[in-house]
């Protein structure tokens, strides 16, 4: 299970706008190269999102389906890379003065992953994931309006 937070310049709405977003999935999470709706109205419970996955000349596809949402405070993902298995994904939206502190929780379920979850997989998800949240922080901040006294 790997478990990172980060502080983004922005409060709880605005970083729940980008997440609700599904068109936006490809700007802040790190894997996809493209994504599209596939069922549901996202980000409603059982909503889903279809993305390909390129890695040089290799290309897989995944989905990722919401699981259970409260918003503005937490979504809560599967993501699903067919024979690579499937990993549940937290994140959660806390105020934090006028910002959000945004806090990952990521750890596989089912299949190759959860068999072969280990410290050096731990590893690898908390460089994705702190990647994940400069991206996400990144696409709140340049596309919201900082808080009116720090403008």
């Amino acid at each position: 299970m790997t478990v990172r937070h980060r502080l983004i310049r922005r409060p709880p709405a605005a970083v729940w706008a980008v997440l609700a977003d599904g068109s936006r999935y490809g700007e802040w999470v790190v894997g996809p190269d493209s994504s599209r709706p596939a069922d549901g109205d996202w980000p409603q419970i059982g909503a889903s999102l279809e993305y390909t996955i390129r890695l040089g000349p290799w290309a897989g596809s995944g989905k990722t389906v919401v699981r259970d949402m409260d918003p503005p405070n937490r979504i809560e993902l599967e993501a699903e890379s067919g024979r690579l298995g499937t990993a549940r994904i937290s994140i959660e939206v806390r105020p934090w003065g006028e910002n959000s502190l945004i806090i990952v929780d990521e750890h596989p379920l089912r299949g190759l992953g959860g068999q072969l979850h280990n410290p050096a997989f731990d590893f690898l998800l908390q460089l994705r994931n702190r990647r994940m949240l400069s991206r996400l922080a990144d696409v709140v901040e340049q596309t919201s309006r900082p808080p009116a006294e720090h403008r």
